[in-house]
């Protein structure tokens, strides 16, 4: 198209056109008489086939164009500028790869043992269920799903259409060998493997049904988290934690990944060829990961990646004003249902004591932590911890600054000076002195801390710790008080609003476990057994009150995240839980008309 628009806006007359002709003619001769003499026998006539890009192909396609071409187009009604634009507008947008910056490192080729490419890979391989912008469950790879009245047998319907990359149909064994390959092969979900009593497919209506061994109402987004695998590829992988493969992975998502290049330091994906759901522009997805943040940054500023995305996480606030100046770039901002939370040691005084924890929350000044760590794009927290972002908030009372509050409460609660020395004593006579664990990321808010506790009579110091020594000292309770943060999974895992912190029958890497008290795991079982939206609306509130009242952590403050994008992009699409890395992002961003 992009050479006949050439040949026809070239004027030549019908005599030059002729002239041209012969010579093409010759040159056709030529070209072909030196192959066909040199080659032998058996291959000559190879050599005369034309080929999609060869000259032969080239030629006659300019004979086409010097005597019937010209008179093609303009027959149909396309004038030359119509065409021009229409050529122009193809060049822009087809072929196009959208370029993704990311700071989270991909350190292995492991499609299953490395939990960075697995949040990339939903792409690829997306889950059965998925959140929509504002937060609800809503099937991805399911149609439809239904849950039986106690809570213990869920059935998913898949859509129709669904082929994976290799041309093969998504089938209801396919969803079944994956979940149960995860209770199988994978640490993180063995739950699975503990609580699923059974499992069975119905190709008849496309469906598959697990059946568990007590009530389980989370299941729907448990289900959004666990990509699906292609079970006739898979299920002859032994070790598959351990399995590296720099690709392609057979994929059933819009695009399948293509390529691990971890010494270019990118991913890329690849149309899906059998994919019937709505077509994405760009060809290919590239996600190009820096260690560096500012080399992210300049990346952006260059133009060679079109957008940031960070799982859990916000473009840094203190490089937005770059780009700003750029004049490229938009910026989406979302509230982030994570959040960055003081967590005390319960299991020690003086924080095992409610009134000590009740005088600690007027100590912090979190304007000051907001203002100072996301420059603008946070607020001050609510007693009650969780997010307005999150489905099914409460407003609970706004957390205050007031030193003077902080000292006489504290005195009331029986923690004086009586030796003069500015530091509170403990109720055994001993000076108050605190250990603030943290990690390097949190540096400055722990000496921020640090001269909070300070200013009210309590002694502190930090104690920085790489992140392995981190959970090691708080799973074993080695701190008084410890700077960490939650993520969107995070505060949705177990019974969601954050209680998979706390609760201590749970154990991970992130959780604290430092809640045993009967009242609140009463809550997580109540949440857990029902999957009726009033009672677990309630349920809600009540935890989010209690968590406002008996403080067994302290949020320091709520942000936004902020995701910029080239703006001669539009389309994207934000959900709560994986920012704009979904589906929906991927089949609708395109490239805005000139």
């Amino acid at each position: 198209m992009k050479r006949g628009k050439h040949f026809t806006k070239s004027g030549l007359n019908r005599g030059l056109k002729q002239w041209l002709t012969f010579a093409i003619l010759i040159f056709i001769f030529c070209a072909n008489m030196y192959p066909a003499g040199a080659a032998r026998s058996e291959d000559s006539g190879e050599n005369l086939t034309p080929s999609k890009d060869g000259i032969f192909d080239r030629v006659i396609t300019y004979i086409k164009v010097l005597f019937g071409e010209e008179e093609k187009l303009q027959a149909s009604g396309t004038s030359s500028e119509e065409s021009a634009s229409y050529v122009e507008q193809s060049t822009d947008t087809e072929g196009v790869p959208l370029k993704i910056a990311t700071s989270s490192v991909i350190k292995s080729a492991s499609f299953l043992g490395d939990s960075s490419l697995g949040v990339f890979a939903h792409l690829s391989n997306p889950p059965l269920m998925k959140m929509d912008s504002e937060g609800h469950l809503i099937g991805q790879l399911a149609e439809n799903y239904e849950v039986s009245e106690n809570n213990t047998c869920w059935t998913f319907y898949l859509k129709d259409e669904l082929c994976w990359s290799d041309g093969e149909p998504v089938t209801p064994e396919d969803i079944e060998f994956s979940i149960r390959y995860y209770g199988k092969e994978t640490p993180s979900a063995r739950w699975i493997n503990d609580t699923l009593e059974s499992s069975a497919v119905s190709d008849a209506d496309n469906s598959v049904t697990f059946r568990f061994n007590k009530p389980y109402t989370r299941i729907d987004l448990e289900f959004a988290t666990y990509n699906i695998l292609p079970a006739h590829v898979w299920k002859t992988v032994e070790n598959p934690m351990e399995y590296i493969n720099n690709g392609p992975y057979v994929g059933c998502g819009p695009y399948y990944l293509k390529l691990i290049d971890l010494n270019a330091g990118k991913l890329v994906f690849e149309k899906n060829p059998y994919w019937k759901g709505k077509a994405p522009e760009s060809e290919t997805v590239e996600v190009h990961f820096y260690s560096n943040v500012d080399v992210a940054t300049l990346a952006l500023k260059n133009g060679d990646v079109d957008t940031y995305y960070k799982y859990a996480g916000s473009y840094p606030y203190s490089s937005i004003e770059q780009l700003e100046k750029t004049g490229d770039f938009d910026f989406l901002e979302k509230t982030d249902i994570g959040l960055i939370f003081l967590a005390p040691n319960l299991k020690r005084a003086p924080f095992s004591d409610p009134k000590f924890r009740e005088a600690l929350t007027y100590a912090i000044n979190y304007e000051e932590i907001a203002r100072l760590e996301t420059q603008g794009y946070g607020e001050v927290p609510n007693r009650g911890f969780v997010p307005p972002s999150m489905e099914a908030f409460k407003e609970t009372e706004k957390l205050e600054y007031s030193p003077e509050k902080a000292r006489e409460l504290l005195e009331k609660a029986g923690y004086s000076d009586s030796n003069g020395n500015r530091v509170l004593e403990r109720k055994d006579g001993k000076d108050i002195e605190l250990e603030i664990l943290i990690r390097p990321e949190y540096a400055r808010t722990g000496e921020l801390l640090e001269e909070y506790l300070e200013q009210v009579g309590l002694a502190a110091d930090l104690r920085t710790v790489d992140s392995d020594t981190w959970f090691t000292l708080k799973d074993s309770y080695e701190y008084d008080l410890t700077v960490t943060r939650s993520t969107p999974w995070g505060m949705l895992m177990h019974a969601s609003w954050g209680s998979g912190y706390f609760d201590s029958r749970r154990t991970g890497q992130g959780v604290m476990h430092n809640l045993d008290d009967p009242e609140f795991l009463q809550l997580c079982d109540n949440i857990l057994a029902t999957t009726d939206p009033a009672e677990l609306q309630d349920y809600a509130y009540a935890l989010q009150d209690y968590y406002a009242e008996n403080l067994p952590a302290i949020p320091l403050y709520w942000s936004n995240v902020v995701t910029p994008y080239n703006r001669h992009f539009e389309g994207w699409y934000t959900d709560p839980l994986y920012g704009i890395y979904n589906l929906d992002t991927f089949v609708n961003v395109k490239k805005k008309s000139a």
